[in-house]
């Protein structure tokens, strides 16, 4: 199978796929009073021993090493929603008036976890734009049905789920819409190629599963159509040619070849082609969206040896243990990446704001890549999150995280 169908069921099978077995959301019962801390040492300290008397629990019960992952919609609860909801309003404004119409507030979010951020965001425009809220629509989009009867038993109004895949949507979204999809991105299946040294041809890599449950990675032609057509879409990017990495001058590579021993491909190079997948969904069927999107931008410990190579960890005897290979037992491994977010933008300008040049949405221009302390310096309510000493781990922590808004 080709690897991003190895990742995809490695995460998502539903009967041994990591997030249907293994993955659990470090959720507080409630938010922090970040003013009840000195600073944010003292803070992670109280974090950490909840999380570890969480993992005790988890381990006690079920007499498997889960593992628990947090994210910023929770460690800074409510004010990390409030934040994006505070950004989705100021431009569902701007934008009502520039079309001279009073649309209702329509918001798609893919991959809520806890329903955490929904309830956030929903909470904020109740709260401070109870006209705005009374027309608004939420929907959220979860493939993982444990999580989505989860987020069900919230009862929130104004809420629709749909327990499905974002890729198997097929339903066409005319209206104005927000489409969010926050922290979801790093674990959207990547496949890896590399190019002949000669010609500087692509090949697909696909990994081979054996009887007795060993797995090795084996390369052809690049031939799949997503791949190739990733591949054409970020060669014909406006602008500034991009160039792989992993792929010297074509002078550098005729006299490599002279070498003795010299290799005849280049070292892997992962391609976000299900990101790629993702910009042809929001064309196709939600064509008058903006885009709320952030992830991380880089990671420590990825696999070595390759370009955009993601974090593969599992937990043993308490700790995180980084691996080398993506080529591990499905199901019970993380595997995650960081996202190239200058380079997504561009294709994601190119796939879904090409076509906007007439109608009720010229006004929209290409997208804006921020990085977390930038978005929070615009849109977070920054006195709820300071510490006695006026640390602000909304703007001091996930300094490796950025914001794609369209």
């Amino acid at each position: 199978m080709l690897t991003r169908d190895f990742i995809s069921d490695s995460l998502y099978n539903p009967a041994y796929g990591y997030f249907s077995k293994q993955a659990l959301i470090f959720s507080p019962e409630k938010g922090y009073d970040f003013e009840a801390f000195r600073d944010s040492a003292d803070f992670l300290a109280t974090v950490g021993r909840q999380y570890e008397e969480m993992e005790r629990e988890l381990d006690d019960v079920r007499n498997i090493p889960r593992q628990l992952w947090h994210t910023p919609t929770e460690l800074l609860k409510p004010w990390y929603g409030r934040s994006v909801a505070r950004h989705i309003v100021r431009q569902h404004k701007v934008d009502c008036a520039a079309r001279n119409s009073n649309d209702p507030l329509v918001i798609y979010e893919m991959g809520g976890g806890n329903g955490t951020l929904m309830a956030d965001i929903l909470g904020y425009v109740r709260e401070q734009e109870p006209a705005i809220f009374a027309q608004m629509q939420y929907n959220l989009i979860e493939i993982s049905s444990k999580l989505a009867r989860k987020q069900l038993s919230r009862q929130l109004a104004n809420v629709r789920i749909f327990n499905k895949s974002v890729f198997e949507w097929n339903e066409r979204v005319d209206q104005p819409c927000f489409f969010v999809a926050m922290e979801v991105i790093d674990n959207f299946a990547h496949d890896v190629v590399r190019y002949d040294y000669e010609s500087g041809a692509p090949l697909q890599a696909f990994v081979r599963v054996y009887d007795d449950g060993e797995l090795e990675e084996l390369y052809e032609p690049a031939a799949d159509p997503l791949i190739c057509e990733y591949l054409a879409a970020r060669a014909s990017l406006q602008g500034p040619a991009y160039q792989s990495p992993t792929l010297p001058s074509a002078t550098y590579r005729r006299l490599r070849q002279r070498l003795p021993l010299a290799p005849n491909l280049t070292k892997s190079e992962f391609i976000p082609t299900q990101a790629f997948q993702l910009c042809k969904v929001l064309r196709d069927w939600f064509p008058r969206h903006r885009l709320v999107l952030s992830d991380f931008y880089k990671l420590p410990d990825t696999v070595p040896g390759a370009v955009d190579a993601p974090v593969v960890q599992t937990r043993f005897n308490g700790s995180m243990v980084p691996c080398e290979t993506y080529l591990v037992q499905p199901g019970w491994f993380d595997i995650f990446f960081p996202t190239n977010f200058e380079l997504l933008k561009r294709i994601y300008d190119s796939v879904c704001r090409s076509q906007i040049s007439s109608g009720d949405d010229t006004h929209m221009s290409e997208s804006r890549v921020y990085t977390q302390r930038e978005f929070a310096k615009q849109n977070a309510e920054l006195e709820h999150t300071r510490t006695r000493t006026g640390e602000n781990p909304m703007l001091d922590f996930y300094e490796n995280n950025k914001f794609l808004l369209s």
